[in-house]
């Protein structure tokens, strides 16, 4: 006998109702929690007391907007009340004090940043969110001290390519308990050491495999046979967290899904409060670091877990985020004849999809195939590399610089750097025309 169900007529607006409420669930988190990271940033790192300065009773002399703007941090202008913006474009607020710094937290107008007060206004903590790596602001708001891109409203999923996310960790007065963490039997670190690692970062890179394998360079960074580099910095661009719907792996060596991805960044990275398990880790010859703080599994009583119960509403709203569509091609014409290229001769569709740009399905690559160097690659669980997307990749560029960089590590400077790459005799070998590039690359801008 067949069971017959019968749902109510009002069924699918209680799917969307409840979709559309969890897309809210999820923009709040992503926006504004901290997943009690406080107890990291601040108790752990007193960054608290590098930001408000000796002033107000932490160390140093502080943090001013100025410097919080320079290392890439953004203020989110509809936070900001009014009167204060027009004291802004007025340039009657002072910018190199670091009591507006304070001001601005207390209007939780710092994206991706919370502090937490004392009732004599100190700061008593600082949290992060998933903003602060993967929001930026648009160009709406400029004043002769302020270039456009630093105060504006908010672009949710765009990677903040102007993010320093070393340098800013670099003001907290402890970074021993940094030192401390990735120390390993027989491998002391020194906290000049974590600086040497930290400042090799630069604007919007960040290493998420750090706290796992304590590898901070890359002896040797190779492109189609030639040694490129030595000792480069292990850190990588910060991805997109847009046009991620209908995506398989999406971080640039796989590891696991969104949700999977979430649970790692505000568990491990952003050192929040829950449960998280991947037995991958347990490996203490790949993942030495990992082994010795226990990583690979950590518990939580779930009355204490301030992270697993939001990664299903996080994950349908980055989900939601489309990728952002770019300015009518320039050329038309030459975008429409890089559109055939990609699906034929520079072979690009072969891995990058329409209209996906990646393979629906297994998206990954060993090194070889992508005729690079496997260090990255080796640092996660199945050593391959992603078949990265593409939508919003004239969008990515660095605000200041106008180029890319572009690849997981930024090895390549522009979209031209790139082809040059897989239309090297030692790579793909494509045959490609100076001609033939600079359409493809007008294709690529315009997706």
């Amino acid at each position: 006998m067949l069971l017959s169900v019968t749902y109510g007529a009002d069924t699918d607006t209680t799917v969307s109702d409840d979709a559309l409420n969890l897309i809210v669930q999820g923009r709040n988190t992503f926006r504004y929690d901290t997943f009690g990271d406080e107890s990291f940033w601040g108790d752990t790192l007193q960054l608290h007391k590098a930001i408000e300065g000796s002033k107000f009773g932490g160390v140093g002399p502080g943090v001013s907007p100025a410097t919080a703007l320079s290392v890439g941090l953004k203020v989110d202008a509809d936070a900001l009340p009014p009167s204060l913006v027009q004291q802004v474009k007025n340039g009657n607020v002072d910018l190199n004090d670091p009591a507006t710094t304070l001001a601005l937290l207390k209007l939780n107008a710092v994206i991706g940043v919370t502090g937490f007060f004392n009732n004599d206004g100190s700061l008593k903590s600082i949290g992060i969110q998933c903003a602060v790596c993967h929001s930026t602001v648009d160009k709406s708001f400029s004043t002769a001290a302020i270039p456009a891109g630093n105060i504006g409203k908010r672009l949710d999923g765009w990677p903040n390519r102007d993010l320093n996310v070393g340098a800013i960790v670099m003001l907290s007065p402890n970074l021993q308990a940094v030192a401390d963490t990735l120390s390993a039997p027989g491998n002391s670190v020194t906290v000049d050491t974590v600086k040497q690692v930290l400042s090799a970062w630069g604007p919007g890179k960040f290493d998420a495999e750090l706290f796992l394998d304590g590898k901070g360079f890359n002896p040797q960074q190779v492109s189609h046979g030639v040694v490129t580099g030595t000792n480069v910095s292990a850190a990588t661009l910060i991805p997109p967290a847009y046009g991620l719907a209908g995506f398989d792996l999406h971080t640039w060596t796989g590891w696991g899904s969104v949700t999977y991805w979430n649970a790692f960044v505000a568990n491990l990275e952003m050192h929040g409060i829950g449960r998280f398990s991947d037995s991958r880790l347990n490996n203490a010859a790949k993942f030495p670091i990992a082994v010795k703080n226990h990583l690979f599994d950590i518990p939580r009583n779930p009355d204490q877990d301030r992270i697993t119960s939001k990664l299903a509403a996080l994950h349908l709203y980055q989900l939601s985020i489309p990728a952002p569509k770019p300015a009518p091609a320039v050329f038309p014409s030459a975008a429409r004849r890089g559109d055939a290229l990609f699906s034929g001769k520079a072979q690009c569709g072969t891995c990058h999809a329409e209209p996906l740009w990646t393979e629906p399905g297994w998206n990954m690559h060993t090194a070889q195939e992508v005729c690079i160097d496997d260090f990255q690659a080796k640092r996660s669980p199945d050593e391959r590399y992603r078949t990265a997307p593409l939508a919003g990749l004239a969008l990515r560029m660095n605000a200041a610089t106008g180029v890319g960089p572009f690849y997981h590590d930024g090895r390549f400077k522009t979209l031209l750097d790139v082809v040059n790459h897989y239309n090297d005799p030692a790579c793909k070998n494509l045959g490609l025309t100076e001609d033939e590039k600079q359409d493809l690359i007008a294709y690529l801008m315009s997706l």
